[in-house]
C-alpha cells in the first residue's frame, strides 16, 4: 500500500440507517444503493469506539489541524441521546491532544427538542436542518410515510435554534432543488430564518437516470440558481450560500466549499452504522453498491481508506476528469461537477468519466456569475497618483499621500469585517451586533471608520478567517465590540451585548472594562456623551459626571500639537509584534510615556521637518513594550496592524523619536504591499543585510533598506545637533548606514526580482540615499564606519552555511 498524498479529513458517522420521513428524493432510500436494507438500525457503540480511534490515529499520523465529523443518517435523532452522547464523548477524547473536533449534527429536525440543544451544546456540536423552502415547497418532498407536512415541525426545531439559548449552535438549512418551486420564493422562506449558511443542492441524478427538464429547456437548474444569487445579492449576501460563495471562491482561484465544485481533492469517508468505510453517499444515486470499499473500521484503518481507488480518482484534479472537462474554460469552477452525476453506464462502460449530468447547467451557473460581478461596481479603488507614489518611495510621503493609504487600509479592514461576518456562524448577539453597526454606519459613518480603523481590528479578522475551534465565538465577540465601540463614539443611545473573554469587555479605540469572569455585558450609550455597562448585577457607568470608576481602562491619547496618538495597552490583540507587550500602565508610567513622546515629536518636527507630516497622518497608536533586562532599545511594526508601532520606553526623547520614524517606515511600506506588487514572491534567494545577523529574503531586504532610509537622515540630524562625543558616535553612525543602505539599495536593484514598479520604487529610495553621500563627513569618522561595516560583514559570512 502505498501513502495517500492527501490525508482525509471530514468523516460521515451514520448514527441510525432509518429515517421518521419519506422524502422521495432521498439518495438513501429512493435511488439505486440499497445497502440500507442489510444494516443495523443503529450504530453500536464497539462502532463509536473504533471509529473515534481510528479517526484520531489518522489525524496523529498526518498532524492535521481540524478533523470533520458530521452524525449523520437516516435520522441521526433517532439513535437516541444516549447514542449521540457516546460518539460526541468518544471522539472528544480520542482527539484530545491530537487535533481540533469541528462536530456536526445533520437533522431532518421533526423531533430536534431542547434536551438534544442541551447536549449539542455541551459538546459544541453545530446543527444543520434540511428545508425545501416554504410549505408548498417542502410538502413536495419532505413529507410523513403518511403523506402528512412536516413544515410546522421543521419551523418549530428551526426556532429553538434562533433562540439566544441555542443560536451558537444552528449551522444552517440545507434545500434541494426542484424547478416546480419558485427561486425566489425559496430563498426568501430560507432566508426569513436567518440561517448562517444556505446549502442549494441539485437532485441527484445520471446520465442514466437524468434530471426533468420542463420544456426542454437546456439550463433550468443554471436558470434557477442564477435567479437566487441574484436575489441574494441583491439582499447584500446577508448569510452564506454555499454553492454561490463556492462559485465565487473558485474565480478568484480560492478553494471551493462544497465537493460539488472545482479542483480541490476530496478528503470524505462514510462510516456507515455496521462500520463500513464507504465513499460518498451521493455514489448511492449511480448503481448498488458504488459507494462500497470493501472495508470496515473494525479492520482497516483509514490510511487504507485514503489510497482505495474509488478515494483517489476523486482527488486527481484536472487530470481526473474526462476531456470535455479538462478542455472546458470554466473547469476550475465546476470541476466536472459532483463526482455521482458523471455517471453512466452505457457508452462502453464510461462509468464516470463524463461531464456532469448538469454540464450545461453548470456552466451557465458560473459564466452568469462571472459575468455578473464583472457588471457589478467594485468599491472605488483607491491608487496613489506618480506624485504621491513617489514621495512614498522617496522614503518620506506628505499629509495627503499617507492619507491615501490610511484610506485604502480603512478599506481593507471593511473587506475583512465583511468576510469575517460573511464566513462565520451568527449567533444571536452577534447578529443583533452586526445590525447595529451596519445602522450605525449609514447613520455615523465617522464614527464606524474611527473604529474600523483601529490597527488590531486585521488580527483579529485573520485569526478568525483561519478558523479553527473558536474562530466563531471570537468572529462575534469582535463584531459585538466593534459595534459597541462605534455605538458609543457616535453618541447614540442604545445597547449591545458584548460577549466576555478572559474578565476583559474590549472597546477598540476607548480602552476596555475589567469585569471578572463574566460571559457578557451590556454596554448602554445613554446619548449624553456616557455610558453603562451592565455586567452580573454590577453596574459600571463612565463619561461625564460619572465617578471615576477603577474597572474602567480608558485609552489614553495624547493631544499634541499637530498629531493625536494613543498608549495602547488595553487591547487584548495588541501583542503582534514579536515582543512582549506591557500590561496596564500605572498613570506615573503612562505619563512618563506622554512627556517622552512630546518631546520625540518635537524633536522630530525641529529635526527631521520632511517626515512629520507623513507620521502625524497615519501613525495613531503606540503600544508600549516591556523593556529589555540588558537596556537595548526594542521596537517594532507588525505587518498587518497599520497605524501602529511596538516600542519599550527608550532612554531619552531622541531615542524615541528615531525608533518612531523608523517603524513608521515599516508601516508605510506594508501599506504600499498591499497595493502593488513591487517584486516577485517566487523569489527565495537570501540576501546580505547589513543590519542583520542573517541573510533575509528579498521582502525583509527591503523593508530593512526603506526603514533605514529614517535612520541615515536620524543620525545625519544627530550628528548636526549633538556635541562632544555624542556628536562623533552620530557621524560614525551616519557615515556607515547611508553607505551601507546604499550598497543595500544595489543589491535590491540588482536582484533581478522587483517588477517594473518596484524598479521605479527602490530607485526613487536610491536617490534619496545617494543625496545624503554628498555630506561632508570626517575622515576618522568615514574609516571608522568603514571598518565597522566590514568586520559586520565578515562576521555575516562566517555564520552563513
Amino acid at each position: 500500500m502505498t501513502g495517500s498524498p492527501h490525508p482525509l479529513s471530514q468523516f460521515v458517522l451514520k448514527m441510525h440507517s432509518r429515517c421518521d420521513l419519506a422524502c422521495d428524493h432521498c439518495y438513501v432510500y429512493e435511488h439505486a444503493d440499497q445497502s440500507w436494507r442489510d444494516r443495523p438500525a443503529v450504530v453500536s457503540d464497539d462502532v463509536l469506539e473504533i471509529t473515534a480511534k481510528r479517526i484520531a490515529e489518522h489525524a496523529r499520523t498526518h498532524r492535521l489541524d481540524t478533523v470533520h465529523v458530521v452524525l449523520h443518517g437516516g435520522e441521526p435523532l433517532l439513535a437516541g441521546r444516549d447514542k449521540l452522547r457516546l460518539a460526541a464523548q468518544s471522539l472528544a477524547t480520542a482527539l484530545s491532544g491530537v487535533c481540533a473536533l469541528d462536530l456536526r449534527v445533520h437533522t431532518n429536525g421533526v423531533t430536534l427538542d431542547e434536551q438534544f440543544c442541551e447536549l449539542f451544546a455541551e459538546f459544541d456540536i453545530k446543527v444543520g436542518v434540511s428545508l425545501d423552502g416554504d410549505r408548498a415547497a417542502n410538502d413536495l418532498h419532505r413529507r410523513y410515510r403518511n403523506g402528512h407536512s412536516s413544515h410546522t415541525q421543521v419551523l418549530r426545531a428551526i426556532d429553538l435554534l434562533r433562540g439566544p439559548r441555542y443560536r451558537h449552535l444552528y449551522a444552517g438549512l440545507l434545500c434541494t432543488v426542484d424547478l416546480r418551486n419558485d427561486p425566489v420564493t425559496v430563498y426568501d422562506a430560507l432566508a426569513a430564518l436567518a440561517p448562517p449558511r444556505i446549502d442549494f443542492l441539485l437532485p441527484h441524478a445520471t446520465w442514466d437516470e437524468p434530471p426533468p427538464r420542463p420544456g426542454n429547456s437546456a439550463t433550468p437548474y443554471g436558470d434557477w440558481l442564477l435567479r437566487v444569487h441574484d436575489r441574494w445579492t441583491a439582499a447584500g449576501r446577508p448569510m452564506g450560500v454555499r454553492v454561490l460563495d463556492s462559485v465565487l471562491r473558485t474565480l478568484r482561484g480560492a478553494s471551493s466549499l462544497t465537493e460539488s465544485l472545482g479542483l480541490a481533492p476530496v478528503e470524505l469517508a462514510v462510516i456507515e452504522t455496521d462500520g463500513a468505510l464507504e465513499q460518498a453517499d451521493s455514489l448511492k444515486t449511480a448503481y448498488d453498491g458504488a459507494p462500497g470499499t470493501g472495508m470496515n473500521v473494525t479492520a482497516n484503518s483509514l490510511d487504507e481508506m485514503a489510497v482505495h481507488p474509488g478515494i483517489q480518482a476523486r482527488q486527481q484534479g484536472l487530470e481526473g476528469l474526462c476531456e470535455t472537462c479538462r478542455g472546458c474554460p470554466v473547469v476550475r469552477s465546476c470541476g466536472g461537477g459532483l463526482y455521482a452525476h458523471r455517471y453512466h453506464s452505457a457508452d462502453g462502460g464510461s462509468g464516470f468519466m463524463n461531464p456532469s449530468v448538469y454540464c450545461a447547467d453548470l456552466k451557465q451557473l458560473v459564466t452568469g456569475i462571472r459575468d455578473r460581478e464583472e457588471q457589478r461596481t467594485p468599491m472605488p479603488e483607491l491608487h496613489l497618483d506618480d506624485g504621491h507614489f513617489d514621495e512614498i518611495a522617496a522614503g518620506l510621503g506628505g499629509t495627503e499621500a499617507v492619507a491615501q493609504l490610511t484610506r485604502h487600509e480603512l478599506t481593507v479592514n471593511r473587506e475583512l469585517l465583511a468576510a469575517v461576518v460573511h464566513e462565520s456562524t451568527h449567533s444571536a448577539t452577534g447578529a443583533a451586533a452586526w445590525e447595529t453597526l451596519a445602522a450605525l454606519d449609514s447613520e455615523a459613518p465617522e464614527s464606524v471608520d474611527m473604529v474600523l480603523a483601529h490597527p488590531y481590528l486585521r488580527p483579529w479578522a485573520q485569526r478568525v478567517l483561519r478558523g479553527g475551534e473558536k474562530a466563531g465565538r471570537i468572529a462575534m465577540r469582535g463584531v459585538a465590540e466593534l459595534a459597541a465601540a462605534a455605538l458609543l463614539r457616535a453618541g447614540r443611545a442604545g445597547t449591545v451585548t458584548v460577549p466576555i473573554h478572559a474578565g476583559v469587555l474590549r472597546l477598540p479605540t476607548l480602552g476596555a472594562v475589567a469585569v471578572d469572569e463574566a460571559t457578557e455585558a451590556r454596554v448602554t450609550g445613554n446619548g449624553d456623551g456616557s455610558f453603562t455597562v451592565r455586567v452580573q448585577g454590577r453596574q459600571h457607568l463612565v463619561g461625564p459626571g460619572s465617578a471615576a470608576d477603577p474597572a474602567w481602562l480608558a485609552l489614553r491619547r495624547f493631544e499634541l500639537p499637530g498629531w493625536s496618538v494613543a498608549l495602547e495597552d488595553t487591547d487584548p490583540w495588541r501583542d503582534q509584534h514579536g515582543y512582549p507587550v506591557t500590561g496596564r500602565l500605572t498613570a506615573s508610567a503612562a505619563e512618563a510615556w506622554h512627556q517622552d513622546l512630546a518631546g520625540a515629536w518635537e524633536w522630530i518636527q525641529r529635526e527631521l521637518p520632511a517626515y512629520a507630516p507623513g507620521l502625524a497622518a497615519g501613525l495613531s497608536v503606540v503600544t508600549p513594550l516591556r523593556e529589555s533586562a540588558a537596556g537595548a532599545d526594542i521596537s517594532s511594526a507588525a505587518r498587518d496592524a497599520f497605524g501602529a508601532v511596538a516600542i519599550a520606553r527608550p532612554g531619552t526623547p531622541e531615542t524615541l523619536a528615531c525608533l518612531l520614524v523608523h517603524e513608521f517606515q515599516h508601516v508605510k511600506l506594508g501599506a504600499v504591499f498591499d497595493r502593488a506588487d513591487l517584486y516577485d514572491p517566487a523569489c527565495e534567494q537570501l540576501f546580505y543585510a547589513p543590519w542583520r545577523p542573517d541573510s533575509r529574503p528579498l521582502e525583509g531586504l527591503l523593508q530593512g533598506t526603506y526603514a533605514h532610509i529614517a535612520v541615515v537622515d536620524y543620525w545625519r540630524a544627530r550628528h548636526r545637533t549633538a556635541h562632544g562625543d555624542e556628536a562623533y558616535d552620530a557621524e560614525v553612525r551616519f557615515a556607515r548606514w547611508r553607505e551601507q543602505t546604499a550598497e543595500a539599495v544595489d543589491t535590491l536593484l540588482a536582484s533581478g526580482a522587483l517588477t517594473p514598479l518596484g524598479e521605479r520604487f527602490v530607485t526613487a529610495m536610491g536617490d534619496t540615499v545617494t543625496a545624503r553621500l554628498s555630506d561632508p563627513v570626517s575622515p576618522d569618522a568615514s574609516t571608522a564606519a568603514r571598518e565597522t561595516a566590514a568586520d559586520h560583514k565578515e562576521r555575516a559570512a562566517a555564520r552563513r552555511p
